[in-house]
């Protein structure tokens, strides 16, 4: 199968981990940040990700991604969690800083989305609009930075003894992969841990080698 993506982007990259959960083959295919024509002849919009199917047809939206392929490839290993799960309850309310800190920095990365002037460009307005003026944001990080980390903290003790994979890792372990990103923060050891053992198992490295 292939798989549309940004490398970036976090709801990408639940596509990808399922992929690498079940050591399925994969094809990925990189867009361009600024091209519209090619999702749209796809699924009718731009987005990412994008999956083709072995018989041609193609779909959107991550998480439908991520349990089509569990469903139709061997035992399925994503198990449903509670709306009110520890790991999620934490994710929304960490969501938007790390966002706030990874968003900008992301936009200077050497991605293959970016690969044109024009492309990285088109990010950069579109995400301004969403987020603010990239230099006011690196200029915030001394602001946010604190309580990113107060935030890990927290999850440290939620991540302690886990092994187990379900529906949660889907949605936390794209934000701590966005959050690499971000140079110097401080991450606990279970949370560290946590992001060593997924980035091995899924196939889907970290942004340390990047940060910024």
């Amino acid at each position: 199968m292939k798989l549309y993506v940004y490398d970036h982007c976090p709801f990408c990259a639940k596509a990808r981990m399922i992929f690498g959960l079940k050591s399925l083959p994969l094809e990925l295919r990189f867009l361009l940040e600024d091209d519209v024509d090619t999702p749209t002849e796809m699924v009718g919009r731009k987005t990412a990700p994008i999956l083709e199917k072995p018989d041609g047809s193609h779909m959107a939206e991550s998480m439908e991604i991520v349990h089509y392929v569990d469903g139709h490839q061997g035992e399925t290993v994503v198990t449903p969690t509670g709306e009110n799960s520890p790991i999620r309850v934490w994710q929304e309310s960490a969501w938007r800083p790390i966002l706030e800190l990874s968003i900008p920095r992301l936009a200077e990365a050497n991605f293959p989305e970016f690969a044109t002037p024009e492309a990285r460009a088109d990010f950069k307005t579109r995400q301004e609009q969403n987020f603010g003026d990239f230099d006011e944001l690196i200029g915030r990080t001394s602001e946010l930075m604190p309580g990113v980390e107060r935030q890990l903290a927290e999850l440290d003790g939620v991540l302690a003894g886990r092994e187990h994979v379900d529906a949660d890792d889907f949605a936390l372990y794209p934000s701590l992969r966005m959050l690499s990103i971000v140079k110097d923060v401080m991450y606990p050891a279970n949370v560290r841990r946590y992001m060593e053992r997924l980035e091995q198992t899924t196939g889907v490295g970290l942004h340390f080698d990047k940060a910024r």
